[in-house]
């Protein structure tokens, strides 16, 4: 049985074409899992075996897997999630990284960081993951290390700090230089299993003393140890450095900084002796902390086998042969099948029929999993992605996860009447596994909308549709996912009562609505009310009244984005009062004061990342334009330039298409959700129009 210390839970995340699943592909080819390396552009990867993703050459579900690595006499198990790099799926990585413990953060030695590097970033830094970097793709033309990790520092706000340097570039690199351990690795073999150990060589030997000064200095700055040795010139050890290299990491002071080149085989193993050595093992985190599920109190628990058990479900997968698979994260205690376990969100018991870890696509058998584990639960028809799971005498909610709102929809129907039923049970299958799928009936025309993140995440969905349920549907034309705010405060009084001969209805408040605060999203809401007007347990209610409201805004149906609420008086009769009435009462208030708040309408606007040979800037910047995009900024990167811009999504539908055709192919460009912001009026008439249409 592997001990808590000696467990690493990590993801591998990054921009989509950074090599991520050519990382993930070599760590499992080294570590002994896979005896023949497969490749992105052949299909054949362990980790990309949904047929999409092999037709697509992206990932586009999490894939874990559990492997072994030994340093020394030590052997560490590593529990590994490949996350998808496309904007369309950051869902994916959303809820891996809320049960991971350590990530490693990708980046092209050309590229640099690049949106969906800055998006996955910023979700690790929501919660607080450590990280390693690794510098993929040495050996492409156009590779500088230095200029990426100057990149990162000023893009991402981190203190990044190389303990490796390349040996050679481009079709020279040959190997990296270990900052720590000073001495040159050199891979010389094409598989990659083996590699030389060499003294630095003279060429490289000023440059790597100024960087290995450099690591020093910044250690010192969080480290006493370092600090007293370094200020009086004694002597660091190797030992010391890793040490306070760690504790730098699990703290979120520092980011080490590695470099290699997956597809050439060189830098993998001291990439899993990083990741060992620097992120954190489930021993470094003490206890987490809950909530009881009915009292909202406070509870924390200690992250070991002895405390009771506590999950968090952060996947459900639907198999043909199992049924339905829970993935989950085991924060404490052990689970083995035929227990009695508790779901926090529908309060029900359930029994687990049979417990298994996870190999990409296969599953291995298990007796108990505990403490720090990462496996698949088989049983449990109500679970949910974000739902915490215990044992019935010890109840515990832990914090969930956020998703991003969709911003484009199709209205859908089977091509067939026949096959209307068979299109109802597949889609509510792929709504268990994708939380950012929504399915909704249009009030007026009685169309069903089917929303997602983009154009590839629906794409993507519609043909698993057709291949993996045999359902044929006919699509719509894009519909854009447009919200509502409100732009001036309102005062209002809303009475709500009716006598229906015996027991009756009342409720009244008064509140402000107005516009919140920037960067708000959802319901501001402020209980200003004083002396019992309305008693707490009615509170809630008039809270809960305003989020259904909100989700209909009253310009033509949309959401509003936010808004806030200050409730301030109220009365309530002694007889008539219920918890239903104050719900309602609260609807109807917000349907008249939003009338009176200047309503406008919001759009979501995509950043665009464009490179491109420079003959071609003025013809895209040219096209951006009229698709009513604005120029962030224009440089040079890796010798090609290099556009910043951001675009409506509305006019951005083809866009890929239009750019490769202005380009004569030669332009690529990322698309990343960026925020919602105002419609112009005559725009907005327009979209207005023909949605009461």
């Amino acid at each position: 049985m592997t001990t808590l210390k000696n467990i690493r839970n990590i993801g591998i995340m990054a921009h989509v074409d950074a090599g991520k699943t050519t990382v993930t592909e070599r760590i499992l080819y080294y570590t002994g899992v896979i005896h023949k390396m497969g490749n992105v552009d052949e299909g054949n990867t362990m980790m990309d075996t949904d047929p999409q993703e092999a037709k697509r050459g992206i990932t586009i579900s999490s894939a874990a897997i559990t492997t072994f690595w030994e340093v020394g006499q030590t052997r560490y198990q590593v529990n590994l999630i490949d996350t998808p790099g496309h904007v369309d799926f950051t869902a994916e990585v959303e809820r891996s990284l809320r049960v991971l413990d350590g990530a490693v953060a990708v980046f092209c030695a050309k590229s640099g960081v690049q949106p969906q590097s800055e998006t996955v970033w910023h979700q690790a830094n929501k919660y607080k993951v450590p990280r390693l970097i690794m510098v993929n793709k040495m050996d492409r033309q156009g590779a500088d290390f230095i200029r990426v990790v100057k990149e990162i520092r000023e893009k991402l706000g981190t203190v990044a700090i190389p303990v490796q340097l390349p040996i050679g570039v481009e079709n020279s690199f040959a190997g990296v230089i270990d900052l720590i351990g000073w001495k040159a690795q050199v891979w010389n073999n094409a598989d990659g299993k083996s590699f030389e150990s060499t003294a630095i060589p003279d060429t490289l030997l000023e440059e790597a003393t100024y960087w290995r000064q450099h690591l020093l200095e910044q250690l010192a700055l969080v480290d006493e140890v370092i600090f007293a040795k370094y200020t009086t010139s004694e002597i660091v050890t190797e030992e010391e450095i890793r040490q306070a290299l760690r504790q730098a990491t699990l703290s979120l002071q520092l980011t080490p900084v590695l470099c290699g080149a997956a597809f050439r085989n060189k830098g993998m193993q001291p990439l899993l002796d990083a990741i060992v050595s620097y992120l954190p093992s489930p021993a470094d985190i003490e206890e987490i902390n809950g909530t009881h599920p009915d009292s909202g109190e406070s509870i924390t628990r200690k992250t070991n086998v002895s405390a009771p058990f506590t999950g968090l479900v952060f996947k459900v997968i639907t198999d043909d042969y199992v049924g339905k698979l829970v993935l989950l994260r085991i924060y404490s205690g052990s689970i083995k099948s035929g227990d009695q376990i508790k779901n926090s969100r529908t309060g029900k018991s359930m029994r687990v029929s049979r417990l298994l870890r996870v190999l990409s696509d296969r599953m291995e058998p298990l007796e108990t999993l505990q403490a720090g584990d990462i496996g698949a639960l088989v049983g449990l028809k109500d679970a949910k992605t974000g739902d915490s799971l215990f044992v019935p005498d010890h109840p515990i909610r832990l914090e969930s996860m956020d998703f991003p709102a969709p911003v484009i929809g199709y209205a859908i129907e089977a091509k067939s009447a026949k096959e209307s039923g068979k299109l109802s049970q597949s889609l509510s299958r792929l709504l268990d596994e994708d939380p950012t799928l929504q399915l909704e009936v249009d009030s007026q025309s009685g169309q069903t909308i089917l929303r997602g993140m983009g154009e590839l995440h629906l794409e993507v969905v519609m043909e698993k549709l057709a291949t993996d349920y045999g359902v044929e549907i006919t699509k719509g034309k894009p519909q854009i996912a447009y919200r509502e705010m409100l732009t001036q405060p309102v005062l209002h009084r809303e009475v709500f009562k009716r006598q229906n001969g015996g027991s009756g209805s009342f409720a009244e408040i008064h509140f402000e609505l107005l516009p919140a605060a920037n960067e708000t999203h959802g319901l501001d809401f402020v209980n200003d009310v004083k002396g019992g007007a309305i008693p707490r347990e009615f509170i809630s209610s008039v809270k809960k009244g305003f989020e259904e409201a909100m989700k209909n805004g009253v310009l033509a149906g949309y959401p509003l984005e936010s808004m806030r609420v200050r409730l301030f008086d109220g009365s309530i009769h002694d007889e008539d009062s219920h918890a239903q009435d104050f719900e309602l009462v609260a609807s109807l208030g917000f349907k008249q004061a939003a009338k009176k708040a200047s309503p406008k309408l919001l759009e979501p606007v995509m950043r665009v990342d464009i490179v491109t040979p420079e003959e071609y800037t003025g013809a895209i910047t040219g096209d951006l334009n009229r698709r009513r995009g604005i120029i962030r900024e224009i440089g040079i990167k890796a010798n090609a330039q290099w556009i910043d811009a951001e675009v409506p999504l509305a006019n951005l539908f083809g866009y890929v298409t239009s750019l490769r055709t202005v380009s004569s192919g030669r332009a690529s460009a990322s698309l990343t959700f960026c925020r919602y912001q105002l419609v112009p009026e005559n725009i907005a008439e327009t979209v207005l129009i023909k949605t009461v249409m």
